[in-house]
């Protein structure tokens, strides 16, 4: 009996040491939240999760529960993302289109707990970050069939926002029609002009007369108010979901790996890299007007051990027949080896400067 009273006067005294750091790892957590709504940074770090586990896993000496340990480090980041979620709900994120665009999908995937707000084009959804009315924004830098996006693109070189997360989505077109129409009825399809550009050998196929609109979303609004059965539009199937629309045929783009890439903005620029070597970070810049100052310029990124995954070049619209350039490397430009290489390479720029910095880019899976 003594034992049994001795063993519960021990857990009672464990419990309450363990209430007390509770709440200070959930003040921490706090601090934490605070910090990723102000960067625009996901709830959920997969590789921040299993290095603790990993470290702190290796403090239990007894083999027999450790795994149990490993269990209930699970359940206190649960937790723990729970409170976050509970901080940063509401959190404003802006998109350019109408609820059921793709970018309204990848707002709500990349940040489910955030409260998605329409705006009419990229420009007005950058805005609204960078006087205040959003937290971050999501929008398009790339897409794998049609390549980058221009106008974003150029934001990203004369605004003053960050990118602190790169998303990438998965696109899956479907034919989507009123309830109780086949493919037989349809005549025309309407659709953002990239799509009808991805399914063009589909629509070819099938003889159909197309009409262009703004995003995916818009033309399938339109054929659900304009309730004729001989017009289809082309989206996903989440925006099917939406409108009140049947999926009459599905993936009828030619390519199956086409994706598009979101880049996430805040206004704060996050200076916390993934020490485990995945760090990626984004430069723009601008070169001297000399002969071979881009070789000259690449090779700097070369000669400190970054390695360029990408290389893009924009026309300066205020300059007749000259460009910046937009590069993403592998690396961490934040340390000491990276602010020599920012030192060297600005000999060979007029402009120069660190877009952002992101680990491990999302991939986003569409419903």
């Amino acid at each position: 009996m003594d034992n049994l009273q001795d063993a519960r006067s021990a857990i009672n005294e464990i419990d309450r040491e363990m209430a007390a750091l509770f709440e200070r790892r959930m003040q921490a957590a706090k601090v934490i939240a605070e910090y990723k709504k102000e960067h625009g940074l996901q709830i959920y770090d997969a590789q921040r999760e299993r290095a603790v586990i990993e470290k702190n896993s290796a403090y239990i000496n007894d083999y027999e529960i450790r795994s149990y340990y490993v269990r209930f480090l699970n359940d206190v980041m649960a937790v723990s993302k729970q409170y976050q979620e509970h901080l940063i709900s509401g959190t404003k994120i802006a998109y350019s289109g109408i609820e059921g665009a793709f970018a309204n999908i990848a707002a709500k995937k990349a940040f489910p707990y955030g409260r998605a707000i329409a705006y009419p084009d990229f420009h007005a959804a950058y805005k609204a970050v960078e006087n205040g009315e959003c937290d971050c924004c999501v929008l398009p830098i790339e897409n794998s069939y049609a390549g980058e996006v221009g106008q974003v693109m150029d934001m990203m070189f004369r605004g003053s926002l960050y990118v602190n997360g790169i998303y990438t989505l998965r696109i899956t077109h479907n034919l989507l029609g009123l309830e109780g129409a086949s493919v037989k009825d349809i005549k025309t399809v309407v659709s953002h002009p990239q799509a009808l550009a991805q399914c063009a050998e589909y629509i070819r196929k099938n003889g159909y007369h197309t009409m262009e609109y703004a995003n995916t979303a818009k033309a399938a609004k339109a054929v659900k108010d304009g309730g004729d059965r001989s017009v289809a539009a082309i989206a996903s199937s989440e925006t099917a979901r939406l409108y009140g629309l049947s999926v009459l045929d599905h993936d009828i783009n030619e390519s199956s790996t086409n994706s598009t890439r979101f880049a996430v903005f805040s206004r704060a620029e996050n200076r916390q890299v993934n020490t485990s070597g995945d760090s990626r970070f984004l430069l723009m810049f601008t070169v001297k007007n000399e002969a071979g100052a881009l070789a000259q310029a690449l090779n700097v990124l070369s000669s400190y051990g970054f390695n360029m995954r990408a290389l893009h070049s924009r026309p300066l619209k205020e300059l007749a027949w000259q460009y910046y350039f937009y590069i993403e490397a592998e690396g961490d430009e934040t340390g000491q080896n990276g602010s020599d290489m920012l030192r060297h390479l600005a000999l060979h720029c007029d402009m120069l400067k660190v877009v952002g910095h992101y680990s491990d880019e999302v991939i986003l899976k569409e419903d």
